[in-house]
C-alpha cells in the first residue's frame, strides 16, 4: 500500500482505541474495493454505485460472516473489540444497529491487519469476503 512507514507491533495495535483501528481500517476496505473495481471492464457511475454498496454497515457485515471462520484468535479478539465499541453517535438512520456494530469490527480487523504490516493475510481475507460488487438487494 502507499504510505511508507515501519509497521506497528501486534501488541500496540491491539492496545489501540478499536474506533482509530476502524477509523482507518474503513479507508482501507474503500480502497480494496475501488482498486478492485477499476479492473472491472464497468463505467465509474457503476464503479461508483458498486463501491457505495460494497462499504455500507449491511455489507460489510455480511461479508464478515463469510470471513469469520477464517480468522485467528488474535482476529477475532479485534474483531470483538471492534463490534464492542461504542461510537459517541448511533447507527446512521439508513443502517441497522447490529449491522452497523458489525462493520465497526470488520473495518478494525482490516485497520489492525493494515497497520501491522500483514498485506498477505490483508489481501487473503479480503478476497474471501468479496467476490465482487453486491447489489442492494443481496443486502
Amino acid at each position: 500500500m502507499l504510505p511508507d512507514f515501519e509497521p506497528m507491533t501486534e501488541d500496540d495495535a491491539r492496545r489501540m482505541n478499536p474506533q482509530r483501528l476502524a477509523y482507518i481500517g474503513d479507508t482501507v476496505w474503500d480502497l480494496l474495493i475501488r482498486t478492485s473495481l477499476i479492473y472491472s471492464g464497468r463505467n465509474l457511475h457503476h464503479m461508483h454505485i458498486d463501491a457505495i454498496h460494497s462499504v455500507s454497515a449491511a455489507s460489510q457485515a455480511c461479508m464478515l460472516q463469510r470471513i469469520e471462520g477464517m480468522l485467528t484468535e488474535s482476529e477475532h479478539d479485534v474483531l470483538h473489540r471492534g463490534r464492542n465499541s461504542h461510537a459517541k453517535h448511533p447507527a446512521p438512520k439508513n443502517q441497522n444497529q447490529a449491522d452497523y456494530q458489525a462493520a465497526t469490527g470488520f473495518e478494525a480487523l482490516f485497520g489492525y491487519l493494515y497497520l501491522t504490516g500483514q498485506r498477505t493475510r490483508l489481501l487473503e481475507l479480503f478476497h474471501a469476503a468479496w467476490d465482487g460488487p453486491i447489489s442492494k438487494e443481496h443486502v
